[in-house]
């Protein structure tokens, strides 16, 4: 009797080990599973360019790369041409356009305008100097003028180097290396020939003015609408000129330059 009863205690211990091996296996084989079949990963999204790298992107006129108010010096020169100071830029546009009136309409001539402002000066010294007596009061001080020497020689060294930059640049395109350089200055002078007999010098020296203190502000305003023109015009004129170039300039024998020797 006491045999069956641990016969059949065995038995129940033994099934109750399988039970507990089957849900052992069964868990694992789901771990397992789980562990190959994983869903894809989604593909991470590519960040999206931002607004400055696009707009850097963006051709620009003369394929400059930096802004107007940079490409004008960045100075007091160029807040006066973008008008970031309205009234200083109102009143230099408006003595340059006095100075016009004076001389191209009223036709006053400088040496008669220098000497007439001279003359009002000194009368003004005079009665000044000599009402000093009656009103006790000091005669009016004249300053004497003293010009640092470093800002001039600074002017002079920059004003130097321009000019040898510019000669340079004459001598590179009149030897004819550059054809398409070469034939732009020569129709840029004729226009500007052309211009100079249509009025005078103060004339055109003033539509210039004018024109730097309102082109620049109204490209600076409306760059983004003006440059993808601007591209089209640059392709279009590059399209005719390869055609001329191969048409006409191809043509013409251009002999190699050679150094004169010193005897």
């Amino acid at each position: 009797m006491a045999e069956q009863v641990e016969h059949s205690e065995h038995k129940e211990e033994s099934l109750m080990e399988k039970i507990a091996d089957k849900i052992h296996f069964d868990r694992s084989s789901s771990s397992d599973s789980d562990s190959e079949v994983k869903p894809a990963a989604a593909p991470e999204a590519s960040p999206s360019p931002s607004p400055s790298s696009v707009k850097a992107k963006i051709w620009r006129l003369f394929g400059r790369e930096k802004s107007v108010h940079h490409v004008f010096g960045g100075g007091k020169p160029a807040d006066v041409f973008l008008w970031r100071n309205k009234k200083i830029s109102a009143s230099v546009l408006g003595g340059a356009t006095a100075i016009w009136v004076l001389f191209e309409l009223l036709e006053y001539f400088l040496v008669g305008l220098v000497c007439h402002l001279l003359i009002f000066t000194l009368a003004v010294l005079f009665l000044w100097s000599n009402a000093t007596t009656f009103i006790n009061k000091k005669r009016p001080h004249i300053p004497e003028v003293q010009l640092p020497e470093e800002p001039i020689l600074e002017i002079a060294s920059a004003l130097s180097i321009e000019i040898n930059r510019a000669l340079s640049m004459l001598r590179e395109i009149a030897t004819g290396k550059d054809l398409k350089k070469f034939l732009a200055v020569v129709a840029g002078l004729w226009i500007l020939s052309v211009v100079g007999n249509c009025c005078n010098f103060l004339t055109l020296f003033y539509i210039l003015f004018v024109l730097l203190h309102t082109v620049p502000v109204l490209y600076e305003k409306y760059e983004d609408k003006v440059d993808p023109l601007a591209e089209k015009a640059m392709q279009e004129i590059k399209k005719q000129y390869a055609v001329f170039d191969a048409r006409v300039l191809s043509k013409i024998p251009i002999g190699p330059l050679k150094d004169k020797k010193n005897a």
